[in-house]
């Protein structure tokens, strides 16, 4: 029976980050999805930490490749306290990415499963997430419905 923290056979396993995924490739994977700038070991340091103190309101996962060492997929869920649905909390998907060497293997699916499960069982009345059109198909087969519209802005 496959380990089900693990993807293809025993190459993939998907975990909680840790501080030496930043040796590992974290941030050029984030790199595919956006913009990342230079972070120095001193920032990573402090931002994994400031992260970790939320406990299990911001998780961030990654799918590690570990034949080669390699952080190969990611995402993040943060959960809203809220005062409407009787101070329920609700579950916010961010930064999905899968390398682009790997793209096809389901591990974007894994990611994202692994999130929503997550944020089940910290008591989410729901989840959500943005994406693209382009992106919006994948979304759908990972259960996922368009409720409304986007808006933004930004100060950078």
């Amino acid at each position: 029976m496959q380990n089900p923290s693990r993807g293809d056979g025993e190459n993939f396993r998907i975990r909680r980050l840790e501080i030496a995924d930043k040796s590992k490739g974290f941030l050029q994977l984030l790199s595919q999805l956006t913009v990342c700038g230079a972070v120095s070991d001193e920032e990573f340091k402090e931002r994994f930490e400031e992260v970790a103190k939320y406990g299990d309101d911001h998780v961030i996962c990654v799918i590690e490749d570990v034949r080669l060492g390699k952080i190969v997929a990611t995402g993040s869920v943060f959960v809203e306290r809220k005062f409407i649905r009787s101070c329920g909390k609700a579950g916010h998907i961010e930064d999905v990415v899968v390398d682009s060497s790997v793209r096809g293997l389901q591990l974007g699916k894994r990611v994202v499963e692994y999130l929503v499960n997550h944020a089940c069982s910290v008591g989410c009345y729901k989840v959500i997430l943005d994406c693209t059109e382009d992106n919006k198909p994948f979304y759908e087969k990972c259960g996922f419905m368009k409720k409304a519209v986007q808006m933004v802005k930004y100060f950078v």
